[in-house]
Order: C-alpha cells, then sequence, then structure tokens
C-alpha cells in the first residue's frame, strides 16, 4: 500500500512529465529505483495508470506513464487528503512555534538568554 505521501509526488509528477524514466522518477522523488517501480506497478495494477510506448519515438524502449480517468481522480483525492495532512502539521508546527518564543520570552525577562552562558 503506497502512502499519501509518495502517492501524491507521483502522480503529481506524472500529470506534469509522464514520459519521464523510472530512473528520473526516483531522483524526483528522492527514493531508490527499486520502490518507485514497485509504486508504479501498484498504480498501474490498480488501473490508476496505464503505460504506453511514443509512437512517434524510434526508440521503442521509451514509455509515457499516463493517467486513466480513474487516475486523475485519485490523484484529486489523494491531494485533498495531502493538503489537510499538510495544514495540520503546519498548525501544529506554529503551536510548537508559539510556545517556544513564549519560553525563550520568558528566559530573556529572567536575564537567562542563550547568549550569555557562553563562555
Amino acid at each position: 500500500m503506497l502512502d499519501d505521501a509518495t502517492r501524491y509526488h507521483l502522480l503529481k509528477l506524472l500529470t506534469e512529465h509522464p514520459e519521464s524514466t523510472q530512473r528520473e522518477l526516483a531522483a524526483a522523488m528522492g527514493v531508490s529505483l527499486g520502490k518507485t517501480n514497485y509504486c508504479l506497478k501498484a498504480l498501474v495494477d490498480k488501473g490508476l495508470v496505464k503505460m504506453g510506448n511514443f509512437r512517434s519515438n524510434p526508440n521503442k524502449d521509451v514509455y509515457a506513464y499516463l493517467l486513466t480517468p480513474e487516475g486523475i481522480q485519485e490523484k484529486a483525492r489523494v491531494t485533498v487528503r495531502f493538503l489537510h495532512r499538510k495544514m495540520a502539521e503546519y498548525d501544529t508546527l506554529q503551536a510548537e512555534i508559539a510556545a517556544l518564543r513564549r519560553e525563550v520570552d520568558g528566559l530573556s525577562a529572567s536575564g537567562l538568554d542563550a547568549g550569555r552562558g557562553a563562555a
């Protein structure tokens, strides 16, 4: 099962660059070639992506990875889930930053700021 982040990034890359090789996709995603191959096979098996040769290309080893109509719908769904997760992470991070600022302000007010402790 692909996690939403991997699925989102791969579907986004395939939408933007359907002619990319697996090696290029792996590099763009920062994952291994084996993981990229596994993920692509999973998307093809689910009917979300289809592989096709470029007809006009004399090199018949050149493939395009095209999203099927189901793949386009899945990309929309996973994009919404990914956005919601990132927004929740952002809210959590903002709360942590606010707490750290209060802590630092408290240290500064008591004269214990970080710059004074170094020798």
